[in-house]
């Protein structure tokens, strides 16, 4: 089958979008993803891993529009006619949305009614409601979530086939939209084999931290991540564990307040924010981690999305400390792989730390049912069966 994948991004940059299509080219499909260029020059048609990309270009002022799709339909029919022209170009027989905010520009495309699935990677309109432009005077004015929400529930019903991240994703659409169950697939976002078992070390990180019982988080670090609970906590802990160390790999706009927080503290011997690194050096600082942390607060998206770190954090066998959100709750409890705390309680979260770091075995436990989690059951070799098995239907 011409499988036509639809992506509103630059690619590579989403391992999302790669590790379906690597599946479905595997399973014997022919894959076509149509996606963006901010550069005037660029090579039209590549391939990529046996994913034929076809690129077309979009200005980043342009591409701006997108926030305001289900305001004005500007953005709509501007990549509607590109997508049109895709879908002639490479006789697509099959439609893959990825994510919601391109949904109207292929419906608007679809004049001949290709079957189409819509893969919707977060739950869109409620993580909207924390976006700092979205929160904006203008933004208020201009960007509605609840726009977002009934253009979502409009092409779910329109799709033939959805995809979401988690089983309580699944369930949460099911009972707000009064869709049959079947029609949804669950794939969550996983790691690649390769990812654990084929990477180099970076010397530099470990020797840093290899004296350290290192708490490591990994991924954005906005403020609804909760980790300013946990760097408040560590004024207690770094007078309970010895040689403790909060390690932070990544970025986000509340950055300076976070920096702020840890002076303010007197941590800066006890909590290293690392910025942004590319995921080449993940495993390096996941092998020098004790523990991975996922402190997100409580909402509805987080309630439906697995955080990626949670994955990562397994693979390596480190055992983790999350918040006590629906969706990491599910993972905790059913592979035995970490403790949980309430969410937003740094007492509760202080509790768990402690709680593994005086009980090594407990510790050694956690790590190998992470590691056998993600061998038997979640790494995406196994977990992207379900996606094909949907297309065999």
């Amino acid at each position: 089958m011409k499988i036509g994948m639809i992506l509103d991004a630059p690619f590579p940059t989403d391992p999302r979008v790669s590790n379906e299509a690597s599946a479905l080219i595997n399973a014997g499909h022919e894959v076509f993803l149509f996606c963006i260029s901010f550069k005037k020059d660029f090579k039209r048609n590549d391939i990529l891993n046996s994913i034929k990309l076809k690129r077309y270009y979009c200005s980043k002022l342009l591409y701006k529009f997108s926030a305001l799709a289900y305001t004005f339909p500007f953005y709509k029919y501007f990549m509607g006619r590109k997508i049109s022209h895709f879908i002639k170009e490479n006789e697509i027989e099959h439609l893959h949305i990825h994510d919601i905010q391109i949904a109207s520009s292929v419906f608007h495309a679809n004049k001949t009614n290709i079957p189409t699935t819509l893969d919707l990677h977060e739950n869109r309109p409620e993580i909207m409601k924390f976006y700092k432009h979205v929160n904006s005077n203008l933004g208020k004015i201009l960007i509605s979530p609840q726009k977002w929400k009934i253009a979502e529930e409009k092409y779910i019903k329109l799709s033939d086939n959805i995809i979401v991240v988690t089983n309580a994703a699944k369930d949460e659409i099911s009972k707000r939209i009064s869709v049959e169950s079947k029609k949804i697939t669950v794939y969550p976002n996983t790691v690649k084999k390769q990812f654990y078992k084929n990477y180099d070390l970076n010397n530099s990180i470990i020797n840093q931290f290899k004296s350290k019982f290192v708490l490591l988080y990994l991924g954005n670090t906005s403020k609804r991540r909760g980790l300013d609970m946990v760097i408040n906590s560590m004024v207690k802990l770094k007078n309970l564990i010895p040689n403790l160390m909060l390690v932070v790999v990544g970025a986000s706009s509340y950055d300076n307040s976070l920096k702020s927080l840890v002076i303010k503290n007197n941590l800066k011997d006890y909590v290293s924010l690392e910025g942004w690194k590319n995921e080449s050096e993940f495993p390096s600082y996941l092998s020098i981690a004790n523990i991975g942390i996922s402190p997100l607060t409580s909402n509805i998206h987080h309630d439906t999305t697995y955080a990626n770190k949670i994955f990562q954090y397994m693979s390596f066998g480190c055992p983790l400390i999350c918040s006590d959100v629906l969706a990491q709750k599910e993972i905790i409890e059913k592979y035995k792989v970490g403790e949980l705390f309430k969410t937003e309680n740094s007492d509760d979260f202080s509790k768990s730390v402690l709680e593994l770091y005086k009980n090594s075995e407990k510790l050694k436990t956690y790590s190998l049912n992470c590691k056998i989690a993600i061998e038997n059951h979640l790494n995406n070799e196994i977990v992207s069966q379900q996606i094909v098995s949907m297309y065999a239907k």
